[in-house]
């Protein structure tokens, strides 16, 4: 993204050993012109005045949070490359920082090596997270399933179904005709986009519906 030889890189976090240990890591370095900020304002009054390619921000500041940080920036200098750092790891805040704008995400806990390398890929307009950030989103997406409202009588056969009932069975149970069992079933298919009714079951078991 950047050819120029010299990319201004500001790092913005209110713990001085964080800061130190960025400055010793970033120095090596020599492409990277580095600025420091404790201070989400600062880094905005800054950038009013000077261009900035990539901004290392941290989520939790003395002064704000790093998701409207993050909106800021962009409002400001919509070029500019917004990389997060931090120990949140909820899956939403994450969504928020990238809805937002932000080009990446690192979780503090990520090894040297692995916050250079997040920050040239978010230069170079790669989508930068960290390597348990995208275990996160992969693994909460795996979970996360628009849930189906659902009839009474839904609820009843899904929970037959689920006791491993057959279609004859649950009629006579329910005293409906096993046609209209049938059709509770495909319904039921239908809402939870499953594709048999072992999908089905194991949704619905891992969501608590049954």
């Amino acid at each position: 993204m950047y050819s120029k030889d010299t990319i201004t890189l500001a790092i913005v976090d209110d713990h001085p050993m964080i800061l130190e240990g960025l400055k010793s890591l970033f120095q090596i370095e020599s492409k990277y012109q580095l600025f420091f900020f404790t201070k989400g304002e600062a880094l905005l009054d800054f950038i009013q005045e000077n261009k900035v390619d990539v901004v290392l921000l941290d989520m939790v500041l003395n002064d704000g949070n790093g998701l409207d940080f993050c909106k800021g920036i962009k409002q400001k200098s919509p070029q500019t490359v917004v990389v997060g750092l931090s120990n949140q790891e909820e899956r939403s805040i994450i969504f928020r920082f990238l809805e937002y704008g932000g080009n990446g995400y690192i979780l503090k806990n990520a090894d040297a090596k692995e916050i250079v390398s997040c920050v040239e890929k978010a230069i170079n307009g790669e989508l930068a997270l960290s390597r348990e950030v995208q275990e996160i989103m992969l693994k909460q997406q795996a979970l996360v399933v628009e849930l189906p409202r659902l009839t009474k009588r839904e609820k009843q056969v899904l929970q037959a179904i689920s006791n491993g009932m057959t279609s004859a069975e649950i009629a006579e149970k329910l005293f409906i005709s096993v046609i209209t069992v049938e059709t509770h079933r495909r319904n039921l298919l239908q809402k939870f986009k499953a594709k048999n009714m072992f999908e089905l079951v194991k949704i619905a078991t891992e969501n608590k519906l049954i």
